[in-house]
C-alpha cells in the first residue's frame, strides 16, 4: 500500500510537471493554449517497478514490517466477534483492557475511577487468532486513530445504555456492567462493579471519542455532565495491554443474561 502511493504521487507530480513545461515553454506571442488533456495510468501491483523509488522506501518498509510483527503475547484461542449473541470474547477483552488501562491515566489526572467502558461492536475490524500477538494485531483490530475519553453521565444514562444495547441486538463491548433482559425487554438487575444502579448517582463511562460524539446514534453520551479526553488511542491501549501479558486471557464471565 505504500509503494502504491509512493508511485501514485510520483505519477501526479509527472503530470503536474509535464502541463507546467508545456505552459510556460509556449511563448504566448506565437501560440494560444486551447486544450489540456489528460489520461488515467492505472496502478496496480503487477506495475512495472521504479527501482529509485523502490531502493526509497525499501529500508522504511522493512523497518516498519519488523516494528509490526515483533511478538507481545500469545493468544490461547482465536477470538471473534462474530461468536455470541449479547457479548464476544473479544468484546469483552477490548472492554476489559479500555477500563483497566483508562484507569490508570484516570486515576493519575482526576484521582477518579472508570465504572464503566462501553464500545460499539463495529469498531472491531478484525479477529484475534490463536498464537503469536503482534503490534499489527493491534493495528488490524483497531485501526482507527480513536482516542479514548472518559465521561461522567448520571443514572439515567446508564439506563439508556441498557435499551440501548436491547434494541440494537448487537454485542457491544461491555466492561464493569452486567443486567438481564426481561421478558418485556427492559433491563433488570443492573449492577455497576458488583452494586445496584442508583439513577441519582454519577457514574465514569470509557468509551472512544467517535461514540462520544454520537456516532452510532450513541445520544445517550451527549447528555454528559462532563468529559475527560485521555489522549490515549485504543490501538495503543492494546499494544501496552499486550506487552505486559504472557497470555491473553479469555473472558468467560457472562454480563448480559435473559430470562
Amino acid at each position: 500500500m505504500v509503494k502504491l502511493k509512493k508511485y501514485n504521487r510520483f505519477l501526479k507530480l509527472f503530470v503536474i510537471f509535464l502541463t507546467l513545461t508545456t505552459i510556460f515553454s509556449c511563448s504566448p506571442k506565437n501560440y494560444n493554449l486551447t486544450k489540456i488533456e489528460g489520461k488515467q495510468i492505472p496502478v496496480a501491483e503487477n506495475s512495472a517497478q521504479t527501482p529509485e523509488i523502490e531502493n526509497f522506501i525499501k529500508p522504511y518498509r522493512d523497518r516498519i514490517n519488523k516494528d509490526l510483527d515483533s511478538v507481545l503475547a500469545y493468544c490461547p484461542e482465536t477470538l471473534d466477534k462474530s461468536t455470541g449473541k449479547w457479548q464476544t470474547p473479544i468484546g469483552n477483552l477490548l472492554a476489559d483492557v479500555c477500563l483497566e488501562r483508562g484507569n490508570k491515566v484516570f486515576k493519575m489526572r482526576e484521582n477518579k475511577s472508570i465504572d464503566i467502558c462501553f464500545l460499539n461492536h463495529g469498531g472491531i475490524r478484525a479477529i484475534l487468532p490463536k498464537g503469536n500477538v503482534t503490534t499489527r494485531s493491534a493495528f488490524e483490530i483497531m485501526p482507527f486513530e480513536n482516542n479514548m475519553v472518559v465521561l461522567a453521565l448520571k443514572g439515567e444514562q446508564i439506563l439508556e445504555i441498557t435499551s440501548y444495547i436491547i434494541k440494537e441486538k448487537k454485542p457491544h463491548p461491555l466492561s464493569g456492567m452486567t443486567f438481564t433482559i426481561a421478558k418485556d425487554n427492559t433491563a433488570k438487575n443492573i449492577l455497576v462493579q458488583g452494586k445496584p444502579l442508583d439513577v441519582n448517582k454519577t457514574y465514569y463511562v470509557a468509551t472512544n471519542d467517535y461514540l462520544a460524539n454520537g456516532g452510532d446514534n450513541m445520544s445517550f453520551f451527549a447528555k454528559n455532565i462532563q468529559k475527560y479526553d485521555l489522549n490515549y488511542k485504543l490501538r495503543n491501549v492494546l499494544i501496552d495491554y499486550f506487552k505486559e501479558v504472557d497470555t491473553i486471557p479469555v473472558p468467560k464471565d457472562i454480563r448480559i443474561t435473559e430470562e
